[in-house]
């Protein structure tokens, strides 16, 4: 099973400061207050989520950040007590989220609930979840992207089996069979349903889902009946429409480019590379890279570099994509809620 935290969203490693190491290599003690109030209250959490499964745990940590963790849990008086009588072993391993931060802004999964994830709203006050549009089943039809008469559906369906199960393929299959999945899961759910619905072959389209999703909408019971379905498969359509989801490609495209170029050159080269591609909002058509995109390449080429020689090259080159960041991130009209918090 796997269990989401998302209270503990925030919680990060301290970085490493230039040439140096980090805070969290020197102990707990050296970190900020919050950062160490966040320690305990996961270790408490730990605590807590052991004692109620009855867990005496071996912990093992990958990286600086975790080890600190590992031994906070060590020590804690109440975990200490919870080994002793606890009947059920476990290992439990830490590890550094920033030591794998490649993985989480590469655009590398052919996935469909990476994309989901990644492209639709977040659902107000939650971390893991996302609003999908429910326009589409009513009577009214409003091109508002923000209509909020309507409440937004939403991904967790645990009362809905065939929402689940789809959610699993979501998670577990390629995109292709992924859709698959959810265009047999909607026919089937017509046909008990007694929808007028037409079975088509081949390559499954957005189009396709949304016309076969329409069958539902004047029908109450076929409704209730499978709600939870139907927010999937809408959230499914509104991701495979989402601008966002054409430039996953381009952006995986860039990446392979970039993993190619960092193999035969050096940093200052790749950044030059990079450099006439940060445009202002007057000059970026919809193809062009935005200001968060440039942020997430950037943690990409400087995560996936690994060692980078420092001198005069290199700090030309850095200082030059800074600037035209800068006056990108000035530029823009309305900025987005990430850059208003960088800034």
């Amino acid at each position: 099973e796997l269990c989401l935290l998302p209270a503990l969203a925030a919680l990060l490693p301290p970085l490493p400061g230039r040439g140096g190491p980090g805070p969290a290599e020197v102990g707990l003690g050296a970190l900020p207050a919050e950062l160490r109030a966040a320690v305990r209250a996961l270790v408490g959490d730990l605590d807590s989520l052991f004692t109620a499964l009855g867990l005496r745990e071996e912990s093992f940590a990958v990286g600086a950040f975790s080890r600190m963790v590992a031994a906070e849990l060590a020590s804690y008086a109440p975990a200490r007590n919870r080994r002793r009588t606890a009947t059920n072993k476990c290992s439990v391993i830490f590890v550094d989220r920033t030591l794998d931060l490649a993985g989480a802004v590469g655009h590398h999964g052919d996935n469909l609930a990476e994309k989901i994830l990644s492209v639709l709203p977040k659902l107000p006050g939650h971390k893991t979840d996302v609003m999908v549009n429910m326009v589409e089943l009513t009577a009214l039809q409003t091109t508002d992207e923000t209509c909020s008469i309507i409440a937004p559906g939403c991904l967790a369906q645990p009362n809905d089996p065939a929402a689940k199960a789809l959610w699993e393929s979501f998670m577990n299959l390629k995109q292709k069979e992924a859709v698959m999945e959810a265009r047999r899961h909607l026919v089937e759910a017509a046909s008990r349903e007694n929808l007028p619905i037409k079975m088509s072959m081949g390559r499954v389209t957005p189009e396709q889902l949304s016309s076969y999703i329409q069958l539902f909408r004047n029908n109450l019971k076929a409704l209730e009946n499978h709600c939870g379905l139907l927010q999937l498969v809408l959230a499914t359509v509104q991701t495979l429409k989402h601008p966002q989801t054409s430039k996953w490609d381009n952006f995986l495209a860039f990446e392979r480019l970039l993993l190619q170029t960092i193999g035969e050159s050096e940093m200052p080269s790749v950044l030059k590379q990079l450099l006439p591609m940060i445009k202002s909002y007057n000059e970026r058509t919809k193809d062009d890279y935005a200001c968060e995109d440039f942020l997430v390449l950037l943690i990409y080429i400087y995560s996936v570099v690994g060692e980078i020689k420092c001198g005069k090259e290199l700090d030309t080159a850095e200082e030059e994509v800074k600037r035209a960041l800068v006056k990108a991130i000035c530029d823009e009209p309305e900025p987005s809620p990430l850059l208003q918090k960088i800034t």
